[in-house]
């Protein structure tokens, strides 16, 4: 990349070390300081990362269900369906965001704090579906492909294909167990329409509830759901959801 980006853009260091870490040589540098730029920032142009996320995420599900298909030949789809979830979702994505150090890259403004707290997990996530599409409109598919076997390929193969979903085996355990199904319940909705965040509450009977956030009601009611499933060790922690 050049030393002469646009006012705004990323120091041509941590651009640098970006490159270094995504194996990618960045072509249009306007467009990938508008993937790093959540709509909080200050002084902004108009323009942020929600439309490049939009495509990033699904470059991304398109790479990692080929890689999937090929590298699980045996696999059926529901097995595929639950290792690509696994690879594809908020934890993982903020994951990577953080061996990217993209938090030292995100320009948002002065009212969002602390990148790298597990509230801001959406938003890391969020701007490495940015990132993919900036490298997919950078150099096509290869090139996503590329960055996207390069981060995804060692995990997909620690996977637990045992996963299921948090509220379907949450269903099933309460029935068997409780003689009861899941009560959810939304506890509030916070933040602007584009991006809120949903806290819901599961209850299983007279079992203490649960609360967790998401960025919309599936997502919290699933992440509601894991935690009274890890809390009552139906999952356990050192085998990421595997139920026993």
């Amino acid at each position: 990349m050049t030393n002469n980006a646009p006012a705004g853009t990323v120091s041509s260091q941590k651009l640098e070390k970006l490159e270094e870490l995504t194996g990618h040589k960045f072509k249009d540098i306007v467009r990938l300081d508008r993937a790093l730029t959540h709509s909080s920032a200050q002084h902004r142009t108009g323009k942020d990362y929600e439309r490049l996320e939009f495509l990033g995420d699904r470059v991304l599900g398109l790479c990692i269900a080929e890689m999937l298909f090929a590298r699980f030949a045996e696999a059926n789809e529901g097995e595929l369906s639950v290792r690509l979830n696994a690879l594809v979702n908020a934890e993982t994505l903020a994951e990577i965001a953080d061996e990217l150090k993209l938090h030292e890259v995100i320009r948002t403004g002065a009212d969002v704090r602390d990148l790298q707290s597990e509230r801001q997990k959406n938003m890391r996530a969020d701007v490495v579906e940015s990132l993919i599409a900036t490298i997919y409109l950078d150099g096509g598919i290869p090139a996503a492909r590329q960055f996207i076997n390069r981060y995804w390929e060692p995990r997909a193969a620690h996977v637990a294909a045992a996963r299921r979903d948090a509220k379907t085996e949450l269903q099933e355990w309460s029935h068997k167990y409780h003689e009861t199904v899941p009560a959810y319940t939304e506890i509030s909705r916070e933040g602007p329409d584009h991006e809120p965040v949903f806290v819901i509450e599961v209850k299983v009977g007279k079992l203490k509830a649960e609360r967790a956030e998401g960025r919309s009601k599936r997502l919290a009611e699933q992440a509601a759901a894991e935690k009274l499933l890890r809390r009552e060790a139906v999952w356990k922690p050192e085998t990421k959801g595997v139920s026993k």
